[in-house]
């Protein structure tokens, strides 16, 4: 029978693989390594710098939004009605506060173009110092340029937001809207119960026996109490005096007008705190008499609002919304 055996003999259709018998073989093997790393260098290499461009590119992106400005609106020569959105809550800081409304306004009347100026309002208010800027300087611009201001509501103008529309010439609503909420209020948090039931001391000291009366740690006596009240009183008696002066005659008023209700907007036509019902088309074409629309809103960038919602001042705020009680209206 015959043996199958390998042979030890390398065949001659396969290429001998350099060994320590073959001559140069140490410079083939050195070859194939400084090769291969000098692959993976310039590999790396390639990674760095694409790395680095990326990273270049995503801070020049940064930086852009960061100091970018809004592009403030040019004169517009022909005629158009100028819109200025009053959009959420009403305070500092934010695109609805007296800072952003104030410039978008200016701009709106000094622009030889614009035949009128809308307020579009979706506001369920916010704070009387912020509403109670934007309602001056749209009494002063009137005054100064002689052109009428109109407030056009959407979902809802209460309290704060009412404030500033009170300022307008007319007000339109749709009939759905809801409007009104003349009222203040101040709100906060008190833990003293809880913090005996959990056997902690509050241990605050001031210059000033009533320096900490809004402290929600400390009990509140019924002095400080009565005092926040009278506060609160004056500011809604300054709120109702900017709604008789801003309706005038057609403030239709009941026991409950400014007890913070709120109303539909079909009732506020017949309570007088509307004037009709409108959108922002109707009112540019009808009213205004100038279809073109033309936005005059000092909108914020992406950036600054991501960093002003997630920066520091998120955690101060919050800490301040415990020690104090917030003052709006709402």
């Amino acid at each position: 029978m015959e043996d199958f055996r390998v042979s030890d003999a390398p065949s001659a259709a396969t290429p001998a693989t350099p060994t320590s018998a073959t001559p140069g073989w140490e410079r083939a093997a050195l070859e194939r390594l400084l090769m291969a790393q000098l692959k993976e260098q310039r590999a790396a290499r390639r990674w760095r710098v694409a790395l680095r461009l990326l990273w270049l590119g995503f801070l020049g992106t940064v930086a852009w939004l960061l100091f970018a400005q809004v592009p403030t609106t040019t004169s517009v020569s022909t005629p158009h009605t100028a819109l200025i959105e009053v959009q959420g809550e009403i305070a500092d800081g934010t695109e609805a506060g007296a800072d952003q409304v104030v410039v978008a306004l200016r701009q709106a009347f000094e622009d030889s173009g614009s035949q009128g100026v809308v307020l579009l309002i979706n506001s369920p208010g916010g704070s009387p110092v912020q509403a109670g800027m934007i309602n001056d300087e749209i009494h002063r611009l009137k005054a100064l340029h002689n052109k009428p201001v109109y407030a056009v509501v959407e979902e809802t103008c209460a309290s704060a937001a009412y404030y500033i529309a009170a300022a307008a010439d007319n007000i339109y609503v749709d009939k759905a809207s809801l409007v009104g909420s003349i009222g203040v209020l101040m709100d906060g948090f008190g833990f003293t119960g809880l913090m005996d039931k959990l056997g902690v001391e509050r241990r605050l000291l001031t210059a000033g026996e009533n320096k900490g009366f809004l402290d929600p740690f400390s009990p509140q006596s019924e002095v400080q109490r009565a005092y926040a009240q009278s506060m609160l009183s004056e500011i809604h008696n300054q709120f109702i005096a900017v709604v008789r002066k801003g309706r005038g005659d057609r403030l239709k008023e009941t026991p409950e007008m400014f007890s913070g209700l709120v109303w539909s907007g079909e009732k506020a036509v017949a309570l007088g705190l509307a004037d009709g019902l409108g959108s922002l088309d109707q009112v540019a074409r009808d009213v205004v008499k100038a279809e073109d629309i033309v936005d005059y809103t000092q909108r914020e960038n992406v950036a600054s609002r991501l960093a002003r919602r997630f920066g520091a001042a998120v955690g101060e705020g919050a800490v301040k919304a415990l020690q104090h009680g917030g003052l709006s209206l709402r």
